[in-house]
């Protein structure tokens, strides 16, 4: 009996030393969702550094259409857009301008489509009652109809 209060007083004294368990956080019953604001674009400041955007947009939503590296020495297709964007940066209307293969055209059309969202505001760019900024971009195609861009293409 003795040994059995001997144990008993060492369980109570080690259960004493113990450290208590910190209480669990409860999360609370419902998180309300946060809109997240949709991502500003600055506008740019000239029609250069514009049109470089554009292009950047365009071949950021054609990877798989596009190649890199030196322009071959005779490209097989050109073709010339143009491209009217409203001052909130949609588009508004984008057209053939200059061509001589219509698989080309119709690849360099279906790119400016691909892009998801507006392109920049073109606003600050534009003359006070201007309702569009039209400007023209250069397709510069290689055999398997994979394109460059002027615009990003630089000096070769």
């Amino acid at each position: 009996m003795r040994q059995l209060l001997t144990v008993l007083a060492v369980t109570a004294l080690l259960a004493a030393c113990q450290k208590a368990p910190e209480p669990r956080a409860q999360a609370p019953a419902s998180i309300p969702a946060v809109p997240l604001a949709p991502k500003a674009i600055a506008p740019a400041a000239s029609i250069d550094a514009y049109k470089l955007r554009v292009a950047q947009q365009i071949m950021a939503a054609n990877s798989n259409y596009t190649f890199s590296g030196r322009l071959p020495p005779m490209l097989p297709a050109i073709v010339v857009l143009d491209l009217s964007v409203e001052r909130d940066g949609v588009l508004k209307s984008v057209r053939v301008h200059r061509s001589r293969d219509s698989v080309a055209s119709q690849a360099a059309l279906a790119a400016v489509r691909r892009v998801p969202a507006p392109f920049p505001p073109a606003a600050q760019l534009m003359h006070s009652r201007g309702k569009t900024l039209d400007f023209s971009e250069t397709f510069l195609f290689n055999d398997q109809y994979r394109f460059q861009l002027r615009t990003l293409s630089g000096p070769q």
